[in-house]
C-alpha cells in the first residue's frame, strides 16, 4: 500500500514539474518545441499597457448625436473589429465608451494615424462572384436591411440562426442576375456570392436557387452571435455617418516592459513568502499546499495561453490582469487555510489522522465554495459592465478562482491522503497544537 502511494505521489510530481517547465521555460527537443506562456507569438497575449500601442476613441461624425441610433453604433463597433482583423491586429480590443463612443486599444501599433484613417472611414460593402467581380454593393440603392433571425430555414422546418436580407427593387434585379450566373458554375464550385468588406472577403454563402424576391436568407453554421455579426457587417455598408477620433493616446513599450518585469518579480516574492508561511504554520499540509500552488499557477498560465485547446482563446494579459492572477493566488491559499484549520480542530479533538483529513475537507467545503461563488459573481458583473483593463482583471480573476477551487478541493486532498498513506502518524506534523503518541 505504501509503495502504491509513493508511485502515485511520484507521478503527480512529474506531471506538476512538467507543467511548470512548460510554463516558465522554452522546451526544445530536436525539432519539437514547446514555447513558454510568455512567448510573444504562442504564449499569453500581452495587452496595451505591457507592450505599448495606442488608444483611440471614435464617435459618429455628425452634427447631432441624438440622430444616431443604438443599432448604428453597434454596427460600427462590429465593423471596426472586422477591419482590425483584416489589418492583422487580432490582439486589439474594441469596447463601448459611453452612449456613442467606441474605444479601440491596439498593442504594438507603429503608425496610429494611419490606423485612424483606415478604421474611421465609412465601410464599403460589396457582393462579389467567385472571380471577384462586384455584382452588387451594400448601399441603400440595393440593400434595405439585414436582420439576424432564428426560425425555420428550409421547407422541412429545420430551425436555426440565419440572416434575412431585405432588398430594394434594384437589389432584387441585381441579385437575380448574380444568382443565375452563380448557379451556372455549380459544377466547378463557383455557386457562391462573396460578401466582402472594404475588399476583404467576409462570408461565402452558397447559392442553391435563383433568388427573385424582395428578401432572401443567408444560412450557414451560425449561432446567435455570428448571425448578428454578419447582419451588422451587411448593415455597415448603409451607415449614414463616418467616424471621427476624439482621443488618440500612445503608451510607450518601455514603461510596459518595466511594469511587466516588476509585477512578475513582486508576484514571485509574494508567492515565496506565502509558501514559507504555509510550510511553517501547517507543516506537512503546508508542503502539500505549496506543491498544489505550483500546480495551480502552472494550470492558470496554460489556460490563459490557450494551451489545452488547439487554436484556443488566448487571454490578453494586462497589468490589472496580473493583479487578478495574484489575487486568485491569495484565494487559493485562503481555501487551503480554511481546510487546514478544520483539520487542526479535528486533530486537537482527538480524532485519527485519516478521519481528521476527511472531516476537515468536508466541513470546509461549504465555506470555500461560498467564498469562490461570490467572487465569481463579482467577476461576471465586472465583465458585463466593465471595459478594457477592467474586463482583463475580471477575466483572469475568474479563471484563477475556478482553477484554485479545483486544486484546493481535489488536488490538495488527493496529495494529503497520499501523505497519510505514507504512515506518518504524529498529529503535530499535520498541524495539531501538541504531539500525541500514535
Amino acid at each position: 500500500m505504501k509503495a502504491k502511494n509513493i508511485i502515485s505521489f511520484a507521478l503527480v510530481m512529474i506531471i506538476i514539474v512538467t507543467m511548470a517547465v512548460v510554463v516558465f521555460g522554452d522546451v526544445t527537443i530536436g525539432s519539437f518545441r514547446v514555447p513558454g506562456v510568455l512567448d510573444p507569438e504562442f504564449g499569453v497575449k500581452q495587452g496595451l499597457d505591457l507592450v505599448g500601442g495606442s488608444v483611440i476613441v471614435f464617435e459618429p461624425d455628425v452634427e447631432d448625436l441624438s440622430t444616431v441610433s443604438e443599432e448604428d453604433v453597434a454596427s460600427a463597433e462590429n465593423i471596426i473589429r472586422v477591419r482590425l482583423t483584416s489589418m492583422g491586429e487580432t490582439e486589439a480590443t474594441v469596447s463601448r465608451q459611453g452612449d456613442y463612443g467606441i474605444r479601440v486599444e491596439i498593442p504594438n501599433i507603429d503608425d496610429p494615424n494611419e490606423a485612424v484613417k483606415y478604421i474611421g472611414q465609412t465601410a464599403a460593402l460589396q457582393f462579389m462572384d467567385i472571380d471577384g467581380n462586384v455584382v452588387m454593393d451594400g448601399t441603400e440603392t440595393y440593400v434595405q436591411s439585414a436582420t439576424a433571425t432564428f426560425g425555420p430555414m428550409d421547407q422541412y422546418g429545420n430551425q436555426g440562426h440565419y440572416v434575412t436580407l431585405a432588398l430594394t427593387s434594384e437589389g432584387r434585379a441585381a441579385f437575380k442576375t448574380a444568382t443565375e450566373q452563380a448557379l451556372t458554375r455549380t459544377a466547378e464550385g463557383g455557386n457562391v456570392i462573396i460578401i466582402a468588406l472594404d475588399g476583404v472577403p467576409y462570408s461565402w454563402p452558397m447559392v442553391s436557387e435563383v433568388i427573385d424576391s424582395d428578401s432572401c436568407i443567408i444560412t450557414g453554421e451560425f449561432d446567435k452571435d455570428s448571425a448578428k455579426e454578419l447582419a451588422d457587417v451587411i448593415n455597415s455598408g448603409r451607415l449614414p455617418f463616418s467616424l471621427k477620433d476624439t482621443e488618440l493616446r500612445a503608451v510607450g513599450p518601455t514603461l510596459g516592459q518595466e511594469a511587466l518585469s516588476t509585477s512578475l518579480f513582486a508576484a514571485l516574492i509574494g508567492v515565496i513568502i506565502v509558501m514559507l508561511f504555509m510550510l511553517i504554520v501547517y507543516r506537512l499540509p503546508g508542503l502539500v499546499a505549496d506543491v498544489a500552488l505550483v500546480a495551480y499557477i502552472s494550470i492558470v498560465c496554460l489556460v490563459m495561453a490557450g494551451f489545452f485547446v488547439e487554436g484556443g482563446y488566448r487571454v490578453t494579459l494586462t497589468l490589472p490582469g496580473i493583479a487578478g492572477v495574484i489575487l486568485s493566488i491569495g484565494m487559493a491559499v485562503d481555501a487551503n487555510v480554511v481546510i487546514f484549520e478544520r483539520i487542526k480542530d479535528e486533530l486537537n479533538c482527538g480524532k485519527s489522522i485519516g478521519a481528521s483529513v476527511d472531516s476537515g475537507f468536508k466541513r470546509a467545503l461549504t465555506a470555500v465554495a461560498d467564498s469562490n461563488i461570490t467572487t465569481l459573481i463579482s467577476c461576471v458583473v465586472l465583465w458585463i459592465f466593465g471595459t478594457g483593463s477592467i474586463r482583463g482583471f475580471a477575466e483572469t480573476l475568474f479563471i484563477g478562482v475556478v482553477v484554485s477551487f479545483l486544486t484546493a478541493v481535489f488536488l490538495t486532498k488527493f496529495l494529503l491522503k497520499i501523505m497519510v498513506g505514507f504512515g506518518i502518524k504524529n498529529p503535530w506534523v499535520y498541524g495539531a497544537s501538541k504531539r500525541r503518541d500514535a
